[in-house]
């Protein structure tokens, strides 16, 4: 029996387990070791759930947040659907967002890497033709692209970002990452306080096998 169109979707496998086998789909590669496989254009694509609260106090007719962002394996449609309703707060699902992985983005993913606290980045705005919908605008791993859209004065909210799109992440930057000394630099995703504290340009460079 088909599910009603704003059903959520039927749980399975948890979001870890379905995540390592989209990105084993997606790109091809095993996160364990295969970083030759990185020299390909990496994206996954993914949908993000946002919720909205009616009147949530006196001054604002409608409250918008970031609730999750989760792998889209194209089951999802096109278009946003709802996926509850109480009359005060609802949950929408907004499908297919490609997250793609560019070279000359590298260093904004070694900020998001290096910052101790991995994250997606969700900008949205206001849909011009309804205040009480969002319209989400782009789903980015570069802390540089996320000032960008904030300076466009873009909304931009952040979720913890999963080990394996960790490692996903840090692969690719420690493949691609030129930094300015021509030097490649070692992404981590977590570093000491005073690691963090140092130039990027005293940064180690990356591991090579057999080190």
């Amino acid at each position: 029996m088909p599910r009603p169109a704003d059903a959520p979707p039927a749980p399975g496998l948890s979001l870890r387990t379905r995540l390592r086998s989209f990105l084993a789909k997606s790109n091809g590669i095993s996160l364990a070791n295969n970083v030759s496989a990185m020299s390909q254009q990496p994206c996954i694509r993914v949908a993000v759930v946002m919720e909205r609260v009616s009147a949530p106090n006196a001054w604002e007719a409608w409250q918008f947040r970031v609730i999750e962002v989760v792998p889209d394996e194209g089951v999802f449609g096109d278009t946003p659907r709802k996926l509850h309703d109480d009359g005060k707060t609802s949950r929408w699902l907004h499908p297919g967002f490609r997250v793609e992985l560019y070279a000359d983005e590298c260093k904004g993913y070694f900020l998001n890497l290096t910052s101790g606290r991995p994250v997606w980045f969700v900008s949205w705005r206001e849909a011009d033709a309804d205040p009480s919908h969002v319209e989400i605008t782009a789903v980015s791993l570069s802390y540089i692209e996320a000032d960008r859209r904030l300076t466009a004065e873009e909304r931009v909210e952040n979720l913890p970002l999963e080990p394996e799109l960790c490692e996903w992440l840090r692969l690719y930057t420690n493949e691609h990452f030129r930094p300015d000394t021509g030097r490649k630099v070692r992404a981590q995703s977590f570093l000491s306080p005073k690691e963090r504290a140092r130039p990027v340009d005293d940064a180690p460079g990356p591991e090579r096998p057999g080190d």
